[in-house]
């Protein structure tokens, strides 16, 4: 609870993963990597209940094994490749959370996404009187040096002229990490979307914990950082 609101996190972990099959419950250094975010959630000093929102048992029985809440596996309309998050958490608000004011937002694919970035997530909300946050970090790369390219491959007019500086003399640029997302619940439903408004705020975090894990690389990577800290 923060500033006398009811904080509830939800975690949409659907089993099925073309790029990296299973990736879910992939042991990262011996833990299941959803297993990452509900032990950061359950580490939060503000989140009340945590969720888990699945198609898959597998995944189901390692969240309750992990002290979080599973209330059912997720209708057959919310697990296809269709489904989008906005769907998954306005089913699960509209069923579990209606008792609740703040929900937080978790993708299992975060593992380096501690509670203490969750609890500052949430005191932005509070200190800006916001009615969502997401988190964000710096872009790699000047988004300004990268566009489509024709079938052809031809480079022409791949480069506008305002992107023709040296990084150093850009403005920083942030992109979203998918680490956190944070709405006020009543607002939430009655937008019925995820969008951003005046009312949305960025937490920044850094590169270095914003590792989003999707392909093989990304997850050998995270394997990699975790033992080089040992």
């Amino acid at each position: 609870m923060i500033n006398n609101m009811k904080v509830i996190a939800v975690i949409p972990a659907r089993g099925g993963s073309k790029r990296l099959p299973n990736k879910n419950v992939l042991p990262l250094q011996g833990m299941p990597l959803i297993a990452w975010t509900i032990e950061a959630a359950k580490k939060s000093k503000y989140i009340d209940d945590i969720l888990v929102s699945t198609d898959d048992a597998k995944i189901a029985n390692i969240a309750i094994s992990h002290s979080a809440k599973v209330p059912e596996l997720r209708p057959k309309e919310l697990s296809t490749d269709n489904a989008t998050t906005n769907d998954v958490i306005l089913y699960t608000l509209n069923k579990y959370g209606t008792d609740a004011d703040i929900v937080v937002i978790l993708q299992p694919t975060s593992p380096f996404r501690s509670h203490e970035h969750i609890d500052e997530s949430l005191e932005l909300l509070i200190d800006k009187s916001g009615t969502s946050v997401v988190s964000v970090t710096e872009c790699e790369h000047p988004p300004l040096w990268a566009n489509t390219l024709p079938d052809s491959g031809s480079m022409n007019n791949f480069l506008k002229r305002s992107s023709q500086f040296r990084s150093q003399d850009l403005q920083t640029f942030y992109r979203l990490n998918g680490a956190i997302y944070i709405y006020k619940i009543k607002e939430l439903l009655d937008e019925k979307s995820m969008s951003y408004t005046n009312g949305t705020y960025a937490y920044k975090m850094q590169q270095k914990h914003s590792i989003d894990i999707d392909t093989k690389i990304d997850f050998d990577w995270a394997e990699f950082l975790l033992s080089d800290k040992e």
